[in-house]
């Protein structure tokens, strides 16, 4: 069985990128997206594609662990589906050297620009975790945040106060010293 065991956080500054060992951009929509957890992805990275099935463990709540299921599929099939799907979103992920998990950096681009998240994927929920400072804010079970909530509600759809909630004290907070000004 495939678990994902994953934390994810709003990000400020660029101290990540100091960590970053290799990029790529992400295209990805979604075919399903269900308000129970449930989500059929298509992804494209340059010259692969995958199809992802998401979907919350049995007497789980959402938030942390999920069932991950991902199958490469042929860049012809990617781009039909692409078609098909209802919402997608593009971003550029980073990989990090961080201990701890395996660690990315989503810089997301147009309608959700300037949104920036971190994820860490765990070994298990209990996993003791070392946050960067430029880690300002835990994402983990906001479902309005989730990759598939964001293809279909972009942070540009939201309110100017819903952003402003969101995005507060990011440019007030040093990514080396996460003192807010």
């Amino acid at each position: 069985m495939a678990l994902e065991i994953e934390r994810r956080f709003l990000v400020s500054g660029a101290g990540w990128r100091r960590h970053i060992r290799w990029q790529a951009s992400l295209c990805q929509g979604y075919l399903v997206a269900g308000a129970d957890g449930l989500t059929l992805r298509v992804r494209r990275s340059g010259g692969q594609a995958w199809l992802t099935l998401k979907a919350i463990p049995a007497g789980e709540v959402a938030g942390l662990t999920r069932l991950e299921f991902d199958y490469p599929i042929p860049l012809a099939d990617a781009d039909q589906l692409l078609d098909l799907a209802a919402s997608r979103l593009e971003k550029q992920r980073f990989g990090l050297d961080l201990d701890g998990g395996d660690w990315v950096v989503d810089v997301f681009a147009g309608d959700n620009a300037p949104l920036v998240v971190a994820e860490v994927e765990l070994t298990s929920p209990e996993a003791p975790l070392q946050l960067p400072p430029w880690c300002v804010r835990e994402l983990t079970g906001r479902h309005e945040l989730s990759n598939a909530a964001l293809a279909r509600r972009p942070l540009q759809q939201w309110t100017p106060e819903q952003r402003q909630q969101l995005l507060a004290g990011l440019q007030g907070v040093d990514s080396e010293n996460p003192k807010k000004s």
